[in-house]
């Protein structure tokens, strides 16, 4: 028999079983998948944003929702002690623009493989290919779990503990599919309604498709609502074949998406020149048009002020063709120009699906969950770390630190019975 049985080996289900294992507990890992940390080892575009640097407070500012849940997690793992933890397991970390901090071997699986590593040496057991079916309870007490190998058997294992670290539902081919909504449902938890968070949008604009590879660097991004700023951000963002996205739109994204499913009108208004006042931007296109030979045309004037990929948009949206000779531009077209370099609207009718967002938003209702020890306030002996908890936060570094966070404190089993055992020599 088990101490505890953790479903889930990602992040969270990684750090949760080494941790409890180190405090001596015997651990049973369940991974559906056929090896550990999968997420892990694609994030950061392979390159795994494992945590952000920013002071305590600044930090908790990113998460999104629940940040006094979170608060208790994060005391115990903070993200300089997320740093150092890996560092002894020998990954070496650099930090980088934003304060994001990443291997400083640029791999992703450097972080996984360490993961896996303490687990093993701290002597949990891992099985993959091992799906859980159903979380058994006796009482409104943890029995054990019922799970199907890796040849197919039924098989029911017994511990007095589970911690539920399965993930969202993004990413399905790592093994993200919302089992753990599952589970927490039928054993009487209220799950908070799931949606992508941190994912392109779509655009209804009729030049979209035009501007396909599209990058803008140093631009003032707002989010409207039904014509009232929701949020702004300043950044970096991309069109692609998806979509709108890069990091502006992805932090701006989660609320964009509840707008979009409660039937509001959703719009993107690009600053495109933010550092320049109307009268300063003025002043520029002035210039521009006296460096310009006198048969120039508006699209000769506009790429001086725009990518390639936008001098048609921006044109059309200012209503001037582009094969105009300059010459005949006025100061009302010139005025039109100005207000569309400075509000470049994309309407937003819609966003991609769980498998292209970076996290999910939603999951099981924490005010159920004791925020001082992860434990179920409905189950005894139930546990919940990491993205299966309504927990969310920006891109850069939040996430996977909440589920670090998550994980270390739900391993150490407070309010479990058990007495510490830690093992000497151990990792912390």
């Amino acid at each position: 028999m088990y101490d505890l049985i953790v479903i889930g080996a990602g992040a969270a289900g990684l750090m949760a079983a080494g941790e409890a294992a180190r405090r001596g507990r015997r651990v049973l890992l369940l991974e559906k998948m056929e090896k550990a940390g999968r997420k892990v080892r694609i994030t950061g575009k392979g390159r795994c944003n494992v945590t952000n640097m920013r002071e305590s407070e600044e930090f908790l500012s990113r998460v999104r929702t629940n940040v006094d849940f979170f608060r208790p997690s994060f005391a115990c793992m903070s993200n300089k002690a997320t740093v150092r933890f890996f560092e002894r397991l020998g990954v070496k970390m650099i930090t980088e623009r934003g304060d994001r901090v990443f291997p400083k071997s640029g791999r992703a699986w450097d972080v996984a493989d360490a993961l896996v590593g303490w687990c093993r040496e701290n002597g949990v057991t891992m099985e993959f290919h091992s799906k859980v079916e159903e979380i058994v309870t006796v009482a409104d007490r943890v029995l054990g779990v019922n799970y199907t190998n890796k040849r197919g058997f039924r098989r029911r294992e017994e511990a007095d503990n589970v911690i539920v670290a399965t993930g969202g539902v993004g990413y399905p081919a790592t093994g993200s599919t919302g089992d753990g909504y599952r589970f927490a449902h039928r054993l009487g938890h209220a799950i908070e309604p799931v949606r992508p968070s941190l994912v392109p949008l779509v655009s209804s604009h009729p030049a979209i498709g035009a501007m396909a590879g599209l990058e803008l660097r140093n631009i003032s991004v707002r989010l409207m609502v039904d014509g009232t700023c929701a949020g702004e951000e300043f950044g970096e963002i991309a069109v692609s074949t998806r979509g709108v996205e890069g990091a502006v739109v992805l932090r701006l994204s989660r609320d964009a998406v509840d707008a979009l499913i409660e039937e509001h009108r959703v719009e993107l208004w690009l600053d495109l020149k933010p550092a320049l006042t109307p009268e300063v931007l003025a002043e520029r296109i002035a210039r521009e048009r006296a460096e310009l030979p006198r048969e120039a045309m508006v699209r000769e004037l506009v790429r001086k002020l725009v990518p390639r990929l936008l001098v048609e948009p921006v044109a059309a949206e200012a209503g001037l063709h582009p094969k105009m000779y300059l010459k005949k531009m006025g100061e009302e077209e010139q005025g039109r120009l100005i207000a569309v370099l400075k509000r470049f609207v994309l309407p937003i009718s819609d966003y991609r699906p769980f498998e292209e967002a970076v996290v999910t938003a939603g999951g099981v209702r924490v005010d159920e969950v004791d925020p001082q020890t992860l434990q179920s306030k409905r189950v005894k002996g139930l546990y919940f770390a990491g993205e299966v908890l309504d927990l969310d936060a920006d891109t850069g570094g939040y996430n996977l630190q909440i589920a670090f966070s998550t994980g270390r404190l739900a391993g150490q089993l407070r309010g479990s019975g058990l007495a510490p055992r830690e093992r000497s020599g151990q990792q912390e």
